[in-house]
């Protein structure tokens, strides 16, 4: 078994360890009506999105994710939450000591005895979450299950459907496919956003991901036999129907859509086996970024 799956298959435990956790950091999480950023570089830079789109629709306040280098520093915020699995990333780090004693920040890591403790305000440590792999799986969902569950979404569904999206087999026919396309709304773009990240890393595929309804905006033209279409949550109507019209397979979430990641973690391992690859050695990759300066 390599790294990459034994994390992925520990994440209903993660999950449910953080969701337990999450009174106990609600000090340093986001508070409601605080106007806040949430910030990754990524995988996490995707959670950032999804925990955005949560917060703002749940009326917990303004907030807003960028990828850490795009930040932008002209704007006021009461709050910036970093996700950071290493502690060591080095736009993440860059942007904490930028905001140091001007503006409130929590990071939420796996690692807090890395130099990101020194740039922080406050950090949520989810040190049970960390991993040896370069491709992130069990820490990215279990810091959006910790956002998740400080909000009150967190659904005790979720860690039951992630141990089906586990137990389960993959649809008939995926790991055939050359190509994929994730498709979400709302919250759940950001997911499909990692989905396609995961597809990328792990089993080299070409692998695309959009809001749903973008997706009739130009994307549907390449798809055809051989393509699988995978939605994160409700479908708009007649999506489905005109997707199987083009040849595709389409694939629709039916766990929560979080654990439907977790299924499209699989489908990444599943490819990269088929191909020959290792998910643990993904080409140019390494587990930080850190650059020179």
């Amino acid at each position: 078994m390599t790294h990459v799956e034994d994390e992925l298959t520990s994440q209903p435990e993660c999950w449910a360890r953080a969701a337990a956790q999450a009174p106990g950091y609600a000090a340093v999480l986001p508070a409601p009506g605080e106007r806040v950023a949430i910030v990754g570089c990524g995988t996490s830079y995707f959670m950032a999105q999804a925990a955005a789109a949560l917060r703002e629709s749940a009326g917990q306040g303004e907030t807003d994710a960028f990828a850490a280098s795009e930040f932008p520093y002209g704007r006021a915020y009461d709050r910036v939450v970093a996700l950071t699995r290493s502690g060591t990333t080095t736009e993440v780090l860059d942007l904490l000591g930028r905001l140091k004693d001007r503006t409130r920040t929590t990071a939420i890591t796996a690692a807090p005895d890395t130099p990101v403790r020194t740039v922080a305000g406050d950090l949520a440590v989810l040190d049970f979450a960390d991993e040896r792999s370069v491709v992130q799986t069990r820490f990215a969902t279990t810091a959006l299950t910790l956002l998740r569950a400080h909000l009150g979404l967190h659904p005790e569904a979720a860690v039951t459907d992630a141990r089906a999206a586990l137990a389960e087999p993959l649809p008939e026919g995926l790991v055939d496919c050359d190509q994929f396309t994730f498709l979400g709304r709302g919250w759940t773009v950001g997911l499909a956003n990692e989905a396609g990240l995961k597809m990328r890393e792990a089993s080299l595929s070409w692998a695309e991901a959009y809001p749903a309804m973008e997706y009739r905006h130009g994307p549907i033209s390449v798809t055809t036999s051989g393509t699988a279409t995978w939605m994160f949550g409700d479908a708009p109507d007649g999506l489905a129907e005109q997707v199987r019209g083009t040849g595709a397979l389409w694939v629709a979430g039916a766990l929560d859509p979080l654990a439907e990641l977790v299924r499209a973690q699989r489908l990444a391992v599943a490819v990269a086996a088929s191909r020959g690859l290792d998910p643990d050695q993904p080409r140019h990759l390494a587990r930080s970024v850190i650059l020179a300066h």
